[in-house]
């Protein structure tokens, strides 16, 4: 069965330390990026099991100003505008581009998936110069389920007419794996700095230390 390689964005593909400078200019330290980002993650994880959806974007803001109230930073709406419009304009991590042009040139097929919406994910691709590698761009906004629920990994089989397990989500986050897994897809971890798998979940088919790692391996497991 071909695959179909699904890959996650912020992270996976956009390096969110470009953020570190004006998360240290506002809270004194360039921790505080990670701590918002997590923030938002938990309070994505919460809308999911809750059912009450709010996009990633209303999810990040919500963060920031929990961020700041924990912090006892007063933010003006021109820094928090700024801090917020930084995930629109991420660079690529620096193997990202050559990794997937590799992948196209062996001709396999590419799409996105992020929890962002559709613009904002639009966005960022084009600013990174990514936006040609992929077929499709897909958002888990459109079906209002955030991953790790199902829906957003069977929305894109369903919009490729594809099944399940044609679909091998790329991804440097557990969580992501995770979801990815449980929803019939095969997946590849991006083990990046500080990103670890759950040792005690269902274990991904490829794992490499950036997706350069990753994508030998999946030239070599297609070429058989």
């Amino acid at each position: 069965m071909a695959r179909i390689y699904v890959f996650d964005v912020n992270e996976t593909l956009l390096d969110l330390h470009a953020l570190d400078p004006l998360f240290a200019e506002t809270f004194g330290d360039a921790s505080a990026r990670r701590e918002w980002f997590a923030q938002m993650l938990q309070l994505a994880f919460v809308s999911t099991i809750t059912n009450e959806y709010r996009d990633f974007g209303t999810l990040g803001a919500a963060a920031l100003e929990m961020l700041a109230g924990r912090r006892g930073v007063s933010l003006s709406r021109e820094r928090q505008a700024n801090l917020l419009g930084g995930l629109r304009r991420l660079p690529p991590h620096p193997e990202v581009s050559a990794s997937l042009q590799r992948l196209r040139e062996a001709g396999l097929r590419l799409v996105s998936l992020t929890n962002s919406t559709l613009a904002v994910s639009q966005e960022q691709l084009a600013y990174a110069g990514l936006e040609s590698f992929f077929e499709r761009q897909f958002s888990a906004d459109t079906v209002r389920r955030l991953k790790p629920a199902p829906e957003p990994y069977q929305m894109v089989a369903r919009e490729l007419g594809v099944p399940q397990a044609s679909l091998c989500l790329v991804a440097a986050h557990t969580w992501d794996i995770a979801g990815a897994i449980k929803a019939g897809c095969s997946a590849a971890f991006i083990a990046r700095p500080g990103m670890v798998l759950d040792p005690s979940a269902a274990r991904p088919t490829f794992v490499g230390a950036d997706l350069a790692e990753i994508v030998d391996q999946l030239l070599v497991e297609e070429s058989k």
